[in-house]
């Protein structure tokens, strides 16, 4: 049973990091943030036992919320392009929910990251630039789930995650590889005609485009602070 007042552990899960902080019923930090690096190889085993060392280091929590780069359905994961493959499939919130006696949810770690920073009208449109690319999409602040942008073919038999990933942007540079993202960010506009745009993610410090009232560049952090509205918000 959860509390007045929950106490939210959330967790980011990355190709690169793994972080966890303590937010109050409103989504705000009480803890300071945890990160370690995503251990190799990445599987389900590896990552929970990264999970449980650094569980030991945080406070009391009355939930769980975590955010994982890829997509999912009932806290299942159905695609894990760059952590293993031995995800697919894997009931992750379950298994969590099993081993350490709470309540879980999870989304897609771009959602999750949208939920702290969207406004809620019209449509919303986040993406996070990190190991790969992460996509979310909302519609008057409810979230349109299974959107994986990053994975659809884009230029020359490529993907935009290819072109915009950290392995795009080490290929091309900071600058081809900014050129690359007003591309994308154009031709997002044409797909999904949405109002505003949320970008994100350990690489948005590369960006160097022009400002644009309807683009938004958010803090990393917000993988995490998005935690409680994951609850708050309803999703599953």
């Amino acid at each position: 049973m959860t509390t007045a007042k929950p106490i939210t552990l959330a967790i980011d899960i990355g190709g690169t990091g793994i972080k966890l902080m303590l937010l109050d019923d409103v989504g705000k930090p009480i803890s300071e943030r945890h990160r370690v690096p995503t251990p190799h190889p990445p599987t389900p085993d590896n990552v929970i036992e990264t999970l449980d060392d650094l569980k030991k280091t945080i406070g009391k929590f009355d939930r769980v919320s975590i955010g994982f780069p890829g997509v999912i359905k009932d806290g299942v994961v159905f695609t894990a392009a760059n952590l293993n493959p031995a995800w697919i499939g894997f009931p992750f919130a379950s298994t969590i929910r099993k081993r350490w006696k709470k309540p879980v949810r999870m989304a897609n770690d771009a959602a999750v990251q949208g939920f702290a920073a969207i406004r809620g009208k019209g449509v919303e449109l986040v993406l996070t630039l990190g190991t790969g690319l992460g996509s979310a999409l909302y519609t008057d602040g409810r979230l349109c789930p299974g959107l994986e942008l990053g994975h659809h073919p884009w230029r020359k038999d490529l993907t935009y995650e290819d072109y915009l990933g950290k392995a795009g942007y080490e290929k091309h540079g900071k600058k081809k590889w900014n050129k690359y993202l007003a591309r994308a960010i154009e031709q997002t506009t044409r797909t999904f005609n949405w109002d505003h745009l949320y970008i994100g993610g350990g690489n948005a410090k590369h960006i160097t485009l022009d400002p644009d009232p309807k683009i938004t560049l958010v803090s990393n952090e917000d993988g995490l602070l998005g935690g409680a509205a994951l609850w708050n918000n309803g999703e599953k």
